[in-house]
């Protein structure tokens, strides 16, 4: 004190100590809190004393246990021994025996990362965010890819933990990063694998992507996400910043899934904006890409069999009734299945996401349908031949008016549709049922075809007339009111 101060006094006085008791401590040569000797006694009786024992051995048996538990345990075995007060005792004598006798805990030893050697990928469900697309909620994942020494990312948008959806969004983000890291880390992918349903086909698959990029694969330990702590991390962040860009937004509905890969584009380019840096010293060390991309479809030679259907990674799609009993060749996209026939593609399906799905087509069968309409009401799949909710109001119509002959009628405009355009069907029929009594014929092609071929006589979907409104009217509003007011 006496070297910053002209005086003891002086300096007790700064410090809001009696000179008397700096002195001392001067004298002693410590601290205030080092001279203060630390308690090593209780200052009332332990109530655990008898029963804690029996709770160490709980605790040993079972680490989890938390003190809350073992207290209310306490309480029903116990009666009126143990008060609500002493639940902070026990917590922290459980904490002490812990810290000073008890299991080890995990060590996480934090990494050091090395410019180009790691990359990291997964996947994470977006649903949580009540994102829509034209208004309807949009159920779907991310596969986000990460580079762990700069924290460059990108992320594709994908329905299903697909290899398809795996290979697609690894490959999307080398290409756009430019370069090929050493390494390329992912967790156990187990819900990959058991979509596909052969672990060995995947482990094939996932080898040969690996093979092409010259990338070292590596899978954390199951049950060990920290593992993949980089691409977890980046998950947290990256929802949080489509949360916030959202909320900046002020709408969580988008036209089209186009606007909404926009969005996140124009988001992940802003995150890595930061990182320009750090990713230029990566690429010094990243490897060259291969000359092309590696096909990420699962190709299956398939028979279309007697109903026109095709039984494609356990779904079932229709394919045009010509193919009936021949083989054609499915190739299985992320999001699409492909159908090739003598090197041709003849058709391109919605993959459908799930398994024992299917998705029949009427256009594909429709031909044969007309001709054997008594096949129509048990067909297996007849709900799949209702392509808007108004045919399937035509057929239920039909059905009330002439019960014999539904069946035929129907199909009948299912035909219209299918040559003429469905839409343009749909809203013929919509004029016609709305017209309110559906009598004998007038729910007929002819009926349709009529309309089709003067479109001018088809009403607009919503008519809504506005009344023209007397200006006196406010006049005579405003006069009575004011007349109430005098």
């Amino acid at each position: 004190m006496s070297k910053t101060e002209q005086n003891q006094e002086v300096a007790a006085a700064k410090a809001g100590m009696d000179a008397k008791t700096a002195r001392k401590y001067l004298r002693g040569g410590q601290l205030p809190s080092e001279s203060k000797p630390d308690r090593n006694w209780r200052t009332r009786p332990d109530p655990f004393a008898e029963v804690w024992e029996k709770l160490r051995v709980l605790v040993d048996a079972n680490p989890g246990l938390e003190a809350k538990t073992l207290f209310e345990s306490l309480q029903r075995e116990y009666p009126g021994r143990f008060s609500d007060g002493q639940l902070r005792t026990l917590q922290r004598r459980l904490k002490h025996w812990r810290g000073t006798e008890g299991p080890s805990k995990e060590v996480f030893f934090s990494q050091k990362h090395v410019p180009g050697r790691l990359s990291q990928s997964d996947f994470t469900h977006m649903t949580s965010l009540g994102i829509t697309v034209g208004g309807q909620s949009f159920s779907h994942l991310l596969y986000h890819f990460v580079l762990a020494y700069s924290n460059w990312e990108t992320a594709a948008i994908c329905y299903s933990e697909s290899f398809e959806s795996l290979s697609d969004g690894l490959q999307n983000a080398l290409w756009e990063l430019g370069g090929v890291p050493v390494q390329h880390q992912t967790d156990r992918m187990s819900t990959a694998v058991n979509n596909m349903s052969d672990e060995r086909e995947f482990t094939t698959r996932y080898e040969a992507l690996l093979r092409h990029y010259r990338l070292e694969g590596r899978k954390i330990q199951t049950g060990k996400a920290n593992e993949n702590g980089d691409v977890e991390q980046r998950h947290y962040r990256l929802k949080k910043a489509v949360e916030q860009a959202l909320l900046l937004r002020d709408c969580r509905d988008f036209a089209s899934v186009g606007q909404y890969e926009t969005f996140l584009r124009m988001l992940l380019a802003q995150l890595n904006a930061g990182r320009r840096q750090r990713l230029a010293e990566e690429m010094q060390y990243l490897r060259a890409l291969p000359e092309r991309r590696l096909e990420s479809a699962k190709r299956e030679r398939v028979k279309v069999d007697s109903g026109s259907l095709v039984y494609v990674d356990r779904n079932t799609y229709s394919v045009h009734s010509r193919l009936i009993g021949e083989r054609v060749e499915a190739r299985i996209q992320a999001e699409r299945i492909e159908i090739w026939y003598a090197g041709r593609k003849v058709e391109e399906l919605p993959r459908l996401r799930g398994r024992g799905k299917h998705r029949v087509d009427y256009r594909h069968i429709i031909d044969w349908l007309v001709r054997k309409p008594g096949a129509f009401e048990n067909y297996r799949y007849r709900d799949e031949l209702f392509p808007t909710s108004r045919f399937r109001m035509a057929w239920d119509a039909l059905r009330e008016v002439t019960p014999q002959r539904a069946n035929k009628r129907y199909l009948e405009l299912l035909e219209i549709a299918a040559k003429n355009g469905e839409a343009r069907v749909d809203d013929a029929l919509r004029c016609l049922l709305e017209e309110g009594e559906i009598g004998e014929g007038k729910l007929s092609a002819e009926a349709v075809l009529a309309l089709l071929n003067e479109e001018s006589n088809l009403l607009p979907a919503t008519q809504i007339a506005v009344a023209d409104v007397s200006l006196s009217s406010f006049d005579e509003l405003l006069g009575g009111a004011a007349e109430v007011v005098q």
